[in-house]
């Protein structure tokens, strides 16, 4: 950087009245200039639309009492048209019960059976009949195994 000592006087000599003639840019003051820069403030306005056909959308909300409920646009059903009927499905585990009974059963004779055997061949079968009886037990009788396993009804 020179020192503002060092610069010339030429550089900084004003301009003469023909210069300015000769097509030298109007200056602008500092206030009319901001003023044409500065963009108009624009608003946002609301314009309300008509409620458009049902999109098919799900949307959170309350329902009675406060609860939160989940709403669907259904696009099937005309606006105002009240809602479908709800399905009431019966589960009935009824037969897995039984066929787990049944094995529980089975288990007990077979343990009867080998307290009272004295046949050596015998008492093996038995056992591996015991021992394949609570295998398949223990296979089914769980949750997974009922509801994989039960049958709906539908009421309504």
């Amino acid at each position: 950087m020179t020192p503002v000592s060092g610069l010339s006087n030429e550089a900084i000599r004003p301009l003469t009245a023909p210069e300015k003639a000769q097509g030298a840019p109007k200056v602008q003051r500092a206030e009319e200039d901001a003023q044409s820069r500065r963009p108009k403030a624009m608003m946002d306005e609301y314009v309300p639309e008509e409620r458009s056909e049902p999109s098919g959308r799900y949307w959170r909300g309350k329902g009675e009492k406060g609860q939160p409920k989940i709403y669907f646009d259904d696009p099937e059903r005309p606006a105002g048209a009240p809602n479908k009927p709800e399905e009431k499905w019966v589960c009935d585990t009824g037969k897995v019960d039984r066929e787990i009974e049944k094995l529980k059963k089975k288990q007990q004779e077979l343990k009867q059976q080998l307290g009272t055997e004295n046949n050596e061949a015998r008492i093996k079968e038995l056992e591996r009949q015991l021992a394949q009886t609570e295998q398949e037990l223990g296979e089914k009788d769980n949750d997974t195994y009922r509801k994989q396993n039960a049958s709906f009804t539908q009421l309504s």
